[in-house]
């Protein structure tokens, strides 16, 4: 388990909060990512650290279906986002692009923005504030996608 810093956010949280269209010009990801969440907190992408994790409620990454929205959570190095729901297209971009997105129905409502949380994805547990929480436990081949970096580098690995 990796202990991480939460950042939480609310129920339909949708794909141009996450990045806004304008930023979808730039070239690359990298340039992207230093204006993730810009709308709802400028500077998130200073704060952020490799292994913190992103919370959400309800719906989270509803509306377009950009992969953008997952990969600069990726880049910044989110190591998952648990919410209480997902919409379909962001769930299975971001397991495309290698970001763990977790279901844990209790979690979101229990905890605050700036919470210390471990995830174990093996384990489908969640522990913050003296607390454990079950979550979604992603069958051994989803785990096995992510630790490869996402679903085109396994099916690469699988092939070659």
């Amino acid at each position: 388990m990796s202990v991480g810093k939460i950042f939480k956010f609310h129920n339909d949280l949708d794909t141009d909060q996450i990045i806004a269209s304008q930023y979808l010009l730039l070239p690359t990801i990298e340039e992207m990512k230093v204006h993730t969440f810009e709308s709802l907190d400028p500077k998130f992408p200073q704060k952020i650290r490799p292994g913190d994790y992103v919370v959400g409620g309800e719906n989270f990454g509803c509306g377009s279906s950009r992969e953008q929205a997952p990969s600069v959570l990726k880049a910044l190095g989110v190591k998952a986002v648990v919410a209480k729901s997902f919409a379909r297209i962001f769930y299975r971009n971001a397991i495309n692009i290698g970001l763990p997105v977790i279901v844990c129905k209790e979690l979101p409502d229990a905890v605050a923005d700036g919470d210390e949380m471990e995830l174990s994805l093996t384990e489908g547990v969640a522990r913050s504030g003296g607390k454990e929480f079950s979550c979604t436990k992603l069958p051994e081949y989803m785990q096995q996608i992510l630790s490869q970096g996402g679903l085109i580098a396994s099916l690469n690995k699988e092939v070659w």
